[in-house]
């Protein structure tokens, strides 16, 4: 008894060979599992990658959709109508306005020299005066008083334009012009280029808008 274990602690005996082989077999399954959990591993890190780049992408795409939504709901002296579609929708009017306010005015230049903000009712309105401070909705044409070429609408955006009036939020003679206006009126500014945009820039001298006062809260 006593030379069987000499001969299994000395690695000669036959017992001996079988732990090896043993051995040998339970470090091979190791090898083989360690390898499935580095694979394993790998696998999931390149899923999550995957993941990120897939919503980092769709966080770009939403980024560039709000940034174009931003820039179009801006007021663009340039927007029209595209060729092939129809005219936006008649915008709501208050109760009791002429419907003459559902139609685009046609505004061409001025004559003379300009010296002084020229408020001129085409349609009074039948609703209570705008008041410094309150929100108003417009719609409006603005074009060069010089030569009556336009240069801003939002009957060609299809959306009338809100703003504070009287607060410094628009140009002087929009906040001159139009408080003490009745709502559902149509006038005529005919406004000096200092109560305007200035004599320099891309929009300058003196301007005309014809604005229709839709609602003011």
């Amino acid at each position: 008894m006593s030379e069987r274990v000499h001969n299994r602690s000395a690695g000669q005996g036959p017992g001996t060979k079988a732990e090896r082989r043993l051995a040998a077999q339970l470090a091979a399954k190791k090898a083989a599992e360690a390898r499935r959990r580095r694979q394993s591993m790998l696998g999931a890190a390149a899923g999550v990658l995957a993941v990120a780049a897939l919503i980092g992408g769709i966080v770009w795409l939403n980024s560039g959709d709000d940034d174009t939504k931003s820039t179009a709901a801006a007021p663009s002296a340039s927007a029209t109508v595209p060729a092939g579609e129809t005219a936006p929708p008649a915008p709501a009017l208050p109760e009791g306005a002429d419907p003459a306010l559902k139609t685009k005015p046609t505004v061409g230049p001025g004559t003379g020299e300009l010296k002084k903000l020229t408020v001129t009712t085409l349609i009074k309105g039948t609703g209570p005066a705008v008041k410094a401070g309150q929100q108003i909705t417009t719609n409006y044409v603005g074009v060069l008083y010089k030569d009556g070429k336009p240069f801003d609408s939002s009957w060609d955006r299809g959306q009338p334009a809100t703003f504070a009036i009287g607060v410094g939020q628009v140009i002087k003679g929009w906040d001159q012009g139009l408080v003490g206006v009745p709502v559902g009126s149509r006038v005529q500014l005919d406004i000096p280029a200092d109560l305007a945009y200035g004599d320099t820039g891309e929009v300058s001298g003196p301007l005309r808008f014809v604005v229709d006062v839709l609602a003011a809260r």
